[in-house]
């Protein structure tokens, strides 16, 4: 570690600012920061010192200084922290500083906390974690991307983990020291039932639906419909900015335009589709295949159409008739009182009637798709799966495990075949973490069965 490279990097956000933090992390982050300041602090009590250019001694700045000796900091190194007045000319002046100490470089993208995952301080989850809390937007995201940082699923996988380290331990126990007097006979009755306990357990949080990942990307909601019935008009209004292009021209979104924005605190991505017809035109008929494909594969269709043409109005294509779809008659302000509420049309779930020109019933669709944002991310809540790459070691556990339950079913010596399904299942759930150690099966061993004494 002697060898590695001191890195260093602005911490906080873009001058100016009334604060900006400078880290320093690495084998000479000490005696850097003595060359700076004339000293290195108490540990972990703030000091105000006088920040000098080292060539010149010219005072850049009077700031704060912490000093985290390792291994109790966040990277597991060395790691000084300035805090600085948060003017460009500061700040520049510090990093050029920073830049002439032999051994130092400026920091790669997330090299810090690349770092606190190698010296242990945080699981591949936990970075995750700390990756989307960065970029959370609505406070449930937030909620969620906290828990993970914390450990949401990077726990639940240790412990999963010593669970199947434990039944592992019992069939190689039967293997490698059947000899031993203090071995039972019977050891894969009870390595199975726990692994049969575990399995259950993996497969009810892989039964989520897959509302962890969805609360990260946020709710889809896809405004479609025939051409010239308001759909751009209705996305500008929820977004309450001139998202999309607005004229009375037919055909006039080619592309889909998405909005992202919070609703009832929970993430709501809007799409802007193009108005779905036959169409000769090249250009138009890519953007309604388009459209077409990404309402299908939305949480809710918004399928607008003109109130003035009442149950004439297009009807959604084939491609919609799986998808959760309502009907939202916009244009309301042009037609006559008598018209505005028509009954219910078979098979629609549910109708709404708008002006979202001039705003009329849209604070009651607002509120509706915010309920159903609600209800269809309450389940995530519990939910400890929050990205494809989680779901996927986990899945590749819970089929390892199957096997060695199989294989556990066909008798007689089967003890290496379920070993090596277990081990393999290990396996999947320490790359979930990051966290591979297959030593850990013989530490179990020697504590629990005293083989060796």
């Amino acid at each position: 570690m002697s060898d590695r490279s001191t890195i260093f990097a602005l911490s906080s956000g873009r001058p100016p600012a009334a604060i900006a933090v400078v880290r320093i992390s690495g084998p000479q982050a000490g005696p850097v920061l003595a060359k700076l300041t004339g000293r290195v602090p108490e540990a972990r009590k703030a000091a105000l010192v006088r920040v000098r250019a080292p060539l010149s001694g010219e005072v850049i700045d009077e700031a704060l200084a912490l000093w985290f000796p390792a291994p109790r900091s966040e990277t597991g190194e060395d790691v000084a922290e300035l805090q600085l007045h948060g003017g460009h000319a500061v700040i520049a002046a510090v990093l050029d500083a920073l830049g002439t100490m032999p051994g130092c470089r400026l920091a790669e993208p997330g090299e810090f906390t690349r770092r606190a995952f190698e010296a242990g301080r945080l699981d591949l989850t936990a970075v995750e974690g700390l990756g989307d809390l960065i970029a959370a937007e609505t406070p449930a995201q937030r909620r969620q991307a906290f828990r993970q940082l914390k450990g949401l699923i990077g726990d639940q996988a240790e412990a999963w983990r010593e669970q199947l380290v434990e039944a592992l331990a019992l069939v190689e126990a039967r293997i490698d020291f059947s000899d031993e007097a203090d071995v039972p006979e019977n050891l894969i009755t009870p390595a199975v039932r726990a692994t049969q306990q575990l399995r259950r357990e993996i497969a009810a949080k892989l039964a989520d639906g897959g509302r962890g990942e969805r609360l990260r990307e946020g709710l889809v909601v896809a405004i479609a419909g025939p051409p010239n019935a308001g759909k751009s008009t209705l996305l500008n209004r929820l977004a309450r900015r001139e998202a999309a292009i607005v004229s009375p021209y037919a055909g006039t979104t080619r592309d889909v335009i998405e909005v992202h924005l919070s609703l009832d605190n929970y993430p709501v991505t809007l799409l802007d589709t193009a108005g779905i017809r036959e169409s000769v035109e090249p250009v138009e008929r890519e953007g309604v295949m388009r459209a077409q494909a990404r309402a299908a594969s939305a949480d809710l269709v918004l399928w607008v159409v003109d109130a003035a043409e009442g149950d004439g109005a297009a009807q959604p294509p084939e491609t919609l008739k799986n998808a959760e779809l309502w009907v939202v008659r916009n244009k309301i302000d042009l037609v006559k009182d008598s018209a505005k509420d028509l009954p219910k049309r078979s098979g629609c779930k549910f109708i709404y009637s708008i002006s979202a020109q001039q705003g009329e019933g849209v604070e009651t669709l607002v509120t509706a798709v915010a309920k159903h944002a609600r209800a269809f991310f309450a389940p995530s809540e519990s939910s400890i799966v929050t990205r494809a790459r989680h779901r996927q070691a986990l899945e590749q556990t819970l089929s390892a495990l199957d096997r060695a339950i199989a294989q556990a079913a066909n008798g007689a010596d089967c003890e290496e075949l379920v070993a090596e399904e277990l081990r393999a299942a290990a396996m999947a759930l320490g790359r979930l973490t990051g966290r591979v150690d297959v030593e850990d099966v013989l530490d179990v061993i020697f504590r629990d069965f005293c083989i060796g004494k």
